[in-house]
């Protein structure tokens, strides 16, 4: 029996404090500095134009989904995902800051107005979520919401949200209804650094913390977290 996760519905866990510690307080104080210090020196961006949004989605639709719900684990969904997180990863792309060789071909073309109308866009849709095995459902549960004392990894839920809404104001992305094979390879490219364009190396140091058993539960458990 496979289970969606209401999160009325479950007994949130509560973290200890001392699983953060140092190491998250470290990391969210410089990360937080640097958005703050980004904030200040660039130039204030517009929120984008949701109904402008869904005129330019054509070149995305292919892969993503017309709503932003794709069929394939190859192409992340896009739908609830925040405006802000969008707009940097595909600034990312462009930048070469994060590879991906069709993506980057494609953001050649796509402003940066274009970028936040195509964020409002997807961030106005919803995400269709996806369902736990109850053989994952509890220790994803405890990753998610309470980390791992001993190896001293954080709750996940400390960024991303109890819901998985994520944090728009930081761009730290939702993760509510994402594929859990997308997320799982995610993780493991930040462990291994083929990914790293997270602010001071969050992830990075947060995934090679993880064994692989609780990426595969965490990433199962978030695709059918709301």
């Amino acid at each position: 029996m496979k289970k969606n996760i209401n999160e009325s519905s479950i007994l949130i866990v509560l973290f200890d404090h001392a699983n953060l510690g140092i190491f998250l307080m470290k990391k969210f104080i410089m990360s937080s500095a640097i958005y703050l210090i980004s904030a200040i020196i660039s130039p204030v961006m517009a929120a984008g134009d949701a109904f402008a949004g869904k005129g330019k989605s054509a070149v995305c639709a292919a892969c993503h989904g017309s709503d932003g719900n794709s069929s394939s684990y190859m192409f992340p969904k896009l739908a609830g995902q925040n405006e802000y997180y969008i707009v940097k990863q595909l600034l990312d792309f462009k930048s070469g800051a994060r590879k991906n060789t069709t993506m980057s071909s494609i953001v050649t073309s796509i402003s940066t107005n274009d970028m936040a109308d195509l964020g409002a866009y997807y961030a106005s849709k919803k995400v269709t979520l996806d369902t736990v095995p109850d053989k994952l459902l509890e220790s994803g549960q405890k990753i998610y919401r309470a980390g791992n004392k001993e190896s001293g990894l954080p709750a996940c839920m400390s960024c991303h949200g109890p819901t998985g809404a994520g944090m728009p104001a930081a761009k730290w992305p939702a993760l509510s209804g994402q594929f859990s094979k997308y997320v799982e390879l995610q993780l493991k490219k930040f462990s291994n650094g083929t990914r790293s364009n997270d602010p001071n190396n969050m992830m990075g140091d947060i995934a090679k913390r993880m064994t692989f058993d609780e990426i595969k539960a965490v990433s199962a458990y978030v695709a059918a977290l709301h």
